[in-house]
């Protein structure tokens, strides 16, 4: 019998889920702290943020979250729904690059009634997949096994992320950056 290891998925399995660990929303919070890393923040644009969840359903889940607190996807303003659509880009070849996964799921928890644990903060989920990677764990045994340590996954997707065009590195402590030229005069990328 193999025997399967996560011991970081125990701090959820155990949480007090009635015990708040970060006062307020926390997709407004964490962009705030000076700790990129720590926060899972691995790549940020003028409006947007990519934020690694941290109870994944796969190594590489991403979040591509705006930065505004803001819980309807038609409340967006043209410049932030551009800017999060680019940064979505971005993390689709940053995921490539860095994980190299023969697909992706993409989608949002729009409202409380969507199942979304954070409700009122938009937010995009792009969760990596390999071919393979669902087996009887969760149809039988209903338990998902991640098969990496979502601080490994952080260093290889800062690296997916640092090899994208117009990425602005200044230490793998620190977010990726982007500046997108957010003009909207034409069709090219």
């Amino acid at each position: 019998m193999e025997q399967i290891f996560a011991p970081w998925r125990i701090d959820w399995v155990e949480r007090d889920p009635d015990e708040k660990t970060i006062d307020g929303c926390p997709f407004c919070v964490l962009p705030e702290h000076d700790a990129d890393r720590e926060s899972r923040i691995v790549a940020r644009s003028e409006r947007s943020f990519a934020l690694l969840n941290n109870y994944p359903y796969n190594p590489g889940h991403l979040m591509i979250i705006p930065h505004r607190h803001v819980g309807e996807y038609a409340a967006l303003t043209r410049a932030e729904l551009l800017d999060h659509a680019r940064l979505k880009q971005v993390a689709i070849d940053a995921l490539h690059d860095g994980l190299e996964p023969d697909g992706l799921n993409m989608g949002m928890n729009c409202g409380e009634g969507a199942g979304g644990s954070i409700g009122d903060h938009l937010h995009t989920h792009i969760v990596p997949r390999w071919e393979g990677d669902t087996n009887f764990m969760p149809v039988i045994g209903e338990t998902n096994v991640i098969v990496e340590a979502v601080d490994d996954t952080y260093e290889r997707l800062h690296e997916g992320f640092a090899a994208q065009p117009g990425a602005i590195v200044e230490d793998t402590e620190t977010a990726v950056a982007f500046e997108f030229d957010l003009a909207v005069d034409d069709d090219t990328a």
